[in-house]
């Protein structure tokens, strides 16, 4: 009797944590102040927590799941490639199909200077290889961004990271990381022939989804080919429908020289591409050989949910529907404290009166069960970016339930 007292003191004494007490203390945090939701399951536009609440899912894991949660089409993807292999060497040594598959149907979707895909596990190394091999065909070093621009956290996109409050604590860091400012024409004399590349993001997510205004996309273009320069897009955000066309470029009609894409391409799973010409590409190979090397970097799982992906927005309508359902966002938004809808497709940025507006909004439509977030460099914007295949009520749900809070 003694020993069973003394055992359940013990276990008194030791009790293990609530989830949240080991979320917060065992795994490393981004942000003080954390939703805490935890998880259950999810499907669709839905979110289901472990008390079996759901949750309208308005940004669908930051721009990334895109035809929704537990897609059925993914999942059977992602388990038939389970069944037969997972990683079996480091990338770009064994032919893999679901690789080179997703590798050709990129390809036949793309112009004809985008033909040859490196794949990785995420867009900051996208970001990454990208300004290696800009560094390499050009024989140049410095690197153009855009003010307030995001392209990861990385050490390289870190460096053309446009915001010194989230840099400054990390110097030093690359040199000749200079900058342009978005839709301003006069900044781009700072692309010089010197200049190995601009990296630029289609519509600016940082700072509430900021578009290009007066072609200022085309004239970026223009300058960077007067240079000699090479282009490279950002669209980790604005690929596989995002915009309502498959890549952000096309709905600018600017073709860069090198694509970074991530995020949606993965259908939820962890996945990221830089892409270029053969003979860009081909520079990575040799002086020195082995000059980009990934060991996970186009994982066989994760290439076939990508596949599975770009397979059913090539032959489904869900691209076509994205303008629509954009305008029924606006629609059912109107209110004159949202100051302004910014954005393109569903890549909408509703602009507040205040801080503490914004805020308010947040978390009082978690508590009603609609999920929305927050931008890096804005305060007064909150973002919605749902999968593009939610539904025309469910966008009306979660409308209904934000102009409840304003109207209160």
């Amino acid at each position: 009797m003694l020993l069973l007292n003394l055992l359940k003191k013990l276990l008194l004494e030791n009790k293990m944590d609530e989830p949240k007490d080991i979320f917060k203390k065992h795994q490393a945090q981004t942000f003080p102040f954390p939703s805490c939701i935890e998880i259950e399951s999810a499907n669709g536009s839905y979110i289901t927590d472990v008390n079996g609440k759901e949750y309208l899912d308005f940004v669908a894991g930051v721009s990334a799941c895109t035809l929704g949660h537990s897609n059925s089409i993914i999942i059977d993807a992602v388990k038939e490639q389970l069944d037969k292999y997972t990683h079996v060497m480091v990338y770009g040594e064994y032919i893999q199909s679901p690789q080179y598959k997703l590798a050709q149907l990129l390809a036949d979707n793309l112009p004809e200077n985008l033909s040859t895909t490196y794949f990785v596990n995420s867009g900051a190394e996208a970001i990454e290889g990208a300004m290696k091999l800009a560094k390499r065909a050009t024989g140049y070093s410095e690197i153009i961004s855009c003010k307030d621009s995001y392209h990861g956290s990385t050490q390289g996109a870190l460096s053309i990271m446009g915001n010194e409050e989230h840099k400054a604590k990390y110097r030093p860091l690359l040199p000749n990381c200079n900058q342009i400012i978005y839709n301003d024409v006069e900044s781009l004399v700072n692309i010089t022939k010197q200049t190995a590349a601009v990296v630029i993001e289609p519509v600016q997510g940082g700072t509430g989804f900021v578009t290009p205004k007066n072609n200022f996309l085309q004239k970026v273009r223009k300058k960077c080919n007067e240079t000699q320069t090479l282009l490279i897009f950002d669209e980790i955000q604005t690929c596989f429908g995002r915009l309502g066309t498959l890549f952000g470029f096309e709905k600018y009609n600017v073709t860069p020289d090198i694509l970074c894409i991530a995020k949606g391409m993965g259908g939820g799973m962890p996945i990221g591409a830089f892409i270029s010409s053969w003979e860009l590409m081909s520079l990575l190979k040799f002086e020195p050989k082995l000059g980009h090397i990934t060991t996970f970097g186009g994982h066989p799982v994760n290439c076939s949910a990508s596949l599975a992906t770009l397979e059913y927005l090539l032959s489904a309508n869900t691209m076509k529907e994205v303008e629509q359902k954009a305008e029924l966002f606006r629609k059912h938004l109107k209110n004159p404290k949202i100051k302004e809808i910014r954005g393109e497709g569903l890549m909408l940025s509703l602009e507040l009166e205040n801080e503490e507006l914004a805020q308010k909004i947040v978390d009082e439509s978690l508590e009603k069960g609609l999920i929305l977030f927050y931008f890096l460099f804005t305060k007064t914007s909150i973002r919605i970016t749902p999968p593009l295949t939610i539904t025309k009520e469910e966008i009306i749900i979660g409308c209904n339930i934000i102009k409840e809070i304003l109207e209160a």
